[in-house]
């Protein structure tokens, strides 16, 4: 039996979400519907031009990859979460967070002075998250913030796809996914946005290596994988980096492939004012279902429910009492 049921990698960020129009992420250049790297500067630049906005989450803390672990773990997974953040304010206001979902950390490591990373997340009228992201320290995320005894202890490893654009964070992905592969722990890896799959191709493909045991992904990300405007297409392409998949598809649900059958999870109705954290959740809730014995089809409807759950509110994540009514209504179903 191993101790950790899911061992994350990736950016520890706090986020700032922001109602805007589609006519200001215009005027300001802000990309729609995408992840985009910033310096200070321009963070702060985009900030200046929203003051005054309602702002609903002032510190939240996000990081896509944490975003899951500690989804899994409020459903009752037990998580280690490995991160880099700095000596500041933003830094404690992370780890207090994964430490109150029971997410196990570096927490004792020599926090290293710097900015912990920052997420301006834009929310527009239609709820979707155009996001525009400073990683400070996150940058700087390296093998040595590896655990590998934790690592090795684990039942899945889970690769946050956005470490693509950092060498030494792509290493250390890598890295993991050896120690994994080394000691019969399961590999997991999130595309986690669309151009992470269009720009970062080649490292994409150094990250999923000889390919993962289970991959995350939307629609956007599939198709951009594939080069194909075709979902069946998609599909069949992402068997040949993957055993197991699944496939979001918004409105639409999900498709999840279990290594011999694609199963089509139906959607759950409800009306979204906030996708950011979507993916995330979706992640979490399955990687948390299969490593508690249940079957992809479940795993799929659990995810689903959940993801669908958190685009209904604002921020990425959501009250630890959710999570159990969520696992009751549909896995005592």
């Amino acid at each position: 039996m191993k101790k950790y049921h899911v061992y994350g990698i990736g950016a520890a960020l706090v986020d700032t979400e922001i109602q805007v129009q589609d006519s200001e992420l215009q005027t300001m250049g802000v990309e729609k519907g995408l992840m985009t790297l910033v310096d200070e500067a321009r963070q702060q630049e985009l900030l200046d031009q929203l003051e005054g906005h309602l702002v609903h989450s002032k510190q939240a803390s996000g990081g896509s990859g944490c975003n899951s672990v500690v989804a899994a773990a409020y459903f009752g997974a037990k998580g280690f979460y490995s991160c880099k953040v700095a000596n500041d304010e933003f830094g404690e206001v992370f780890l207090n967070d994964i430490r109150a979902a029971g997410v196990d950390a570096n927490f004792d490591d020599d926090r290293d002075h710097g900015q912990t990373g920052k997420c301006l997340v834009l929310i527009s009228p239609d709820a979707e998250r155009s996001m525009n992201t400073h990683l400070g320290i996150s940058a700087e995320l390296s093998v040595k913030e590896l655990n590998e005894a934790a690592l090795a202890d684990s039942a899945y490893y889970y690769m946050e796809g956005y470490l693509v654009t950092s060498d030494t964070g792509r290493a250390a992905a890598i890295r993991g996914r050896e120690v994994a592969e080394q000691n019969g722990v399961k590999t997991a890896l999130s595309f986690s946005d669309p151009g992470m799959v269009e720009f970062f191709r080649e490292g994409m493909a150094e990250m999923l290596g000889n390919g993962v045991d289970l991959l995350f992904c939307n629609e956007d990300e599939a198709k951009g994988w594939a080069q194909t405007d075709s979902i069946d297409d998609a599909v069949e392409a992402l068997k040949a980096v993957a055993k197991t998949f699944a496939v979001t598809l918004g409105a639409k649900g999900a498709l999840v492939f279990d290594g011999e059958t694609l199963h089509s999870i139906a959607p759950y109705r409800v009306d979204a004012v906030d996708t950011n954290g979507a993916g995330d959740m979706f992640a979490g809730a399955f990687l948390y279902a299969i490593s508690h014995g249940h079957d992809f089809a479940t795993a799929g409807r659990l995810a689903s429910r959940a993801s669908a759950e958190v685009v209904s509110q604002y921020g990425p994540r959501l009250p630890g009492a959710a999570h159990t009514a969520l696992r009751d209504e549909i896995l005592s179903a």
